[in-house]
């Protein structure tokens, strides 16, 4: 795909995201999504609607504002030959979330490299990414881990 088709991919995906009714409910906004899907960057304000008991970021609306980020930007870098789906998730909760909130994803060739190397047989393969998420400070609110299940769909292995 060329550079411009990706790069307007980028942006109708991430204007369709920041229309997507949980986010919105959330109040989850996709900042960036690059070109290459390579980074992507997430804010999350807090309000009304995502607010827990004792005044502080709810932790479904932490978690929600991270969950699908990696499992796109993995298949959007290795294309359509592969099944990429999550398997886990974790969130470790560090500190209170009193304002707006920041994710920032990346990914890179090495993991690309190190995905393809492992599922190149037709073996399935587990790779953990994690990403903080932060306040306009730069504290660590949360920290979260998640484990994707990736593998070459069956026709690409018979090809192989």
């Amino acid at each position: 795909m060329s550079a411009n088709k990706l790069a307007r991919k980028a942006r109708l995906l991430r204007w369709a995201m920041n229309l997507y009714p949980p986010y919105l409910g959330a109040g989850v906004r996709v900042r960036r999504i690059s070109a290459d899907f390579r980074q992507v960057q997430v804010k999350m304000g807090l309000g009304w609607y995502n607010r827990n008991y004792v005044g502080t970021q709810f932790g479904g609306s932490l978690y929600s504002m991270t969950d699908p980020f990696f499992m796109l930007m993995i298949m959007e870098n290795l294309g359509r030959d592969f099944i990429v789906w999550d398997k886990a998730a974790r969130i470790d909760f560090i500190a209170p979330g009193t304002g707006p909130v920041y994710a920032d994803f990346s990914i890179d060739q090495g993991l690309l490299d190190d995905i393809r190397q492992h599922t190149a047989d037709g073996d399935k393969y587990h790779p953990e990414l994690h990403v903080a998420v932060r306040d306009g400070s730069g504290t660590l609110v949360a920290r979260v881990h998640k484990t994707l299940y990736v593998r070459l769909k069956p026709r690409a292995r018979q090809a192989a």
